[in-house]
């Protein structure tokens, strides 16, 4: 497995697949940053020299905010929102949905699968004899 920048990237998938697996990078971001490489798209993560490695280890921490950085800076920004208490911040200490969706019916992803309506708990109803 090639190890850039701290993360195992897998071997058996394409280059541009594979750098997703790294936190902060996308698609879009993993072109621009091979298309500045010079690799191709399509050559599998394990077929990488380790000049490669490198290359792209370069351009990915001169270029990305990634891994670490990146989610100490989210978990900031969104306790910034809680300690001046906007709506989106009092919506994050409550866990529920932040983004404007509804709440009646489907929220359950966030608010961890809570069923709360009177038949969805019971329990079935033994079948005839």
């Amino acid at each position: 497995m090639a190890r850039i920048v701290g993360i195992n990237i897998p071997d058996n998938k394409h280059i541009e697949i594979a750098l997703t697996s790294i936190y902060g990078i996308g698609r879009s971001l993993a072109r621009k940053i091979l298309l500045e490489a010079g690799l191709d798209f399509q050559k599998k993560a394990g077929e990488l020299t380790q000049e490669e490695i490198a290359n792209l280890k370069t351009i990915i921490t001169k270029h990305a905010k990634i891994e670490g950085d990146l989610r100490r800076e989210v978990s900031m920004n969104i306790k910034r929102l809680k300690d001046i208490k906007t709506w989106r911040g009092q919506r994050h200490s409550r866990g529920l949905p932040v983004r404007g969706q509804t709440t009646r019916i489907n929220s359950r992803t966030v608010r961890g699968n809570v069923r709360r309506t009177m038949g969805s708990g019971r329990n079935k109803a033994p079948a005839p004899k």
